[in-house]
């Protein structure tokens, strides 16, 4: 196997060829050549060596939408140091058995999560290094660990890099399961070429003059290609924004930025239209891409004809690392997730894992191609269920029409996926019933009337109660993140279950009472 770094691919190589002095990284009206960035990458790779963190160990990253999150991934990467970007979204109490489950020890994180940082090590003990970014205030250390400030690591320099193969481990990145527990994806220094070989290059048509903008941050897959691998490929342009998603600002980043892709969720899209964004807005953008959840065809055709541009829709997953189902540029099906991108392979297959070749019947769909992860960091029983001799099973239900388009129709188990994330019903029901007036707790997904996917609750009261379901939202506000909480909160006399006393989820989904 030849030696290959992702780090060295998407920046050294541009730096190697001449295109050293165009711009990477746009952020906060700040521009970062490819130059410069190569050199905070540097920067990391000194810092790491006198943290002590040798080829092969992780590191965890709890990075906003910075300079300092490609200088660090990649940095970690050119030495071999594999990083773990995790959820900005999440608090510490969330974090910390996630960082504990990957054996770190040393994180990384933003001066605007410093507050996390007591719970995290409360949860994560062997963690020994802590370095933070852009902060102004006295670190000193916690206990038995050390807290520096990432300005305070000046040291520069060239410094080589790591004798890596395309089979080596690159980077983590953690996908929640059925249970609820997270799991760490392992990828490896290869995956990222790949998908600019199949997707972007096939579907997206990239150029070293496109400006990428992506609302799905850096820690997802989806993000994580959007604004970093797709855009460093090509010696392109990737516009970062460390704040939350929210429409307004998004517009005003637009406005400013002009990117020539555009990268969002379908509950993005949504909010877009129902805040009136103005067509113009979107002069500058040849497209817009949306994953992570099934774009309804309403929004998708609205969408299209406020901008005028193609709108595509794709679905992937961070087993994956992005998309491998997708319209096109040329051709967009709306409500359908499009067509296979070359260089993958798909098959629908029944319960008895034997392939489906009638087109329009449901099955489950199991996707092959070269971006696959190589397994589940510790969860061998997962992952052999996941990876089954270069196929990965997907966990989503799908119907192939007879001119070969995909559909998707749901999902086999319980998760829910709302605004694009992974929510399991099991933590929010946790949280739900610590509250005291809450005897029982069911937590499902629903459609609202744009076809988005949202979460709703079902509460027994305990006895004697009346819960006030504004306190237990707040109750919610209080202990989750801000996306895994309850959208509606409905108060039952008593909750479907079976025979042996497990709740009956699809008899909620269908209730009269959650018409989304």
């Amino acid at each position: 196997m030849s030696l290959h770094n992702a780090a060295g691919w998407l920046v050294d190589r541009h730096v190697n060829e001449g295109r050293g002095d165009r711009v990477a990284v746009r952020c906060e009206g700040v521009s970062t050549t490819y130059k410069e960035l190569l050199a905070e990458m540097w920067r990391v790779q000194r810092t790491l060596r006198q943290l002590e963190v040798a080829e092969g160990d992780r590191v965890a990253l709890v990075i906003n939408d910075e300079l300092a999150f490609p200088a660090w991934f990649l940095g970690s990467q050119r030495s071999g140091v594999v990083p773990i970007p995790l959820s900005t979204m999440l608090n510490g109490s969330e974090l910390a058995p996630i960082i504990a489950d990957s054996g770190a020890r040393t994180l990384v994180l933003s001066a605007a999560h410093r507050p996390a940082l007591t719970e995290i090590l409360t949860g994560a003990s062997e963690i020994s290094n802590v370095v933070v970014i852009g902060d102004d205030k006295p670190c000193g250390d916690s206990g038995d660990v050390r807290v520096q400030e990432w300005g305070s690591f000046t040291e520069t320099g060239e410094m080589p890099i790591a004798a890596t193969t395309e089979d080596s481990a690159a980077f983590w990145l953690y996908s929640s399961g059925t249970t609820g527990m997270p799991k760490g994806v392992i990828h490896a220094h290869g995956n990222p070429r790949a998908t600019v070989d199949t997707y972007a290059t096939n579907v997206l048509e990239i150029t070293e003059d496109d400006r990428f903008l992506s609302i799905a941050k850096l820690f997802f897959a989806y993000g994580l290609g959007n604004s970093l691998t797709f855009p460093f490929s090509v010696g392109a342009t990737a516009i970062l924004d460390p704040r939350p998603a929210a429409p307004a600002t998004t517009l005003e980043l637009i406005a400013a930025e002009r990117p020539t892709l555009f990268f969002a969720s379908p509950g993005f899209v949504a909010a877009l239209l129902d805040v009136n964004a103005p067509a113009d807005a979107f002069s500058t953008v040849r497209a817009t891409i949306t994953a992570g959840e099934s774009l309804p065809a309403n929004v998708q055709t609205r969408f299209a004809e406020l901008t005028g541009r193609p709108v595509l829709d794709g679905i992937g997953s961070t087993e994956l690392l992005h998309i491998f189902i997708s319209n096109t540029l040329d051709e967009q099906t709306p409500g359908s997730s499009g067509r296979i991108v070359p260089g993958y392979v798909a098959e629908i297959r029944d319960q008895n894992d034997q392939v489906i070749t009638e087109t329009d019947t449901p099955g489950y769909l199991h996707v092959k191609g070269p971006t696959a992860a190589t397994g589940y960091w510790q969860r061998d029983e997962a992952t052999a269920a996941a990876f089954r001799y270069g196929w990965v099973r997907t966990g989503d239900v799908y119907t192939r029409s007879a001119d070969d388009h995909w559909t998707f129709l749901g999902r086999n188990n319980d998760m829910i996926k709302a605004g694009g994330i992974w929510v399991s019903p099991a933590e929010v029901e946790s949280v739900l019933i610590e509250h005291p007036d809450v005897l029982e707790a069911a937590v499902v997904g629903s459609r609202n009337d744009v076809g988005l996917e949202t979460i709703v609750a079902f509460i027994i009261p305990a006895s004697g109660s009346q819960p006030d379901t504004d306190a237990l939202q707040q109750h919610c506000r209080d202990r989750m993140a801000s996306f895994k909480r309850p959208r509606e909160i409905i108060v039952v006399d008593e909750l479907p279950k079976t025979a042996t006393g497990k709740i009956k989820r699809f008899a909620l989904r269908n209730s009269p009472t959650n018409d989304g």
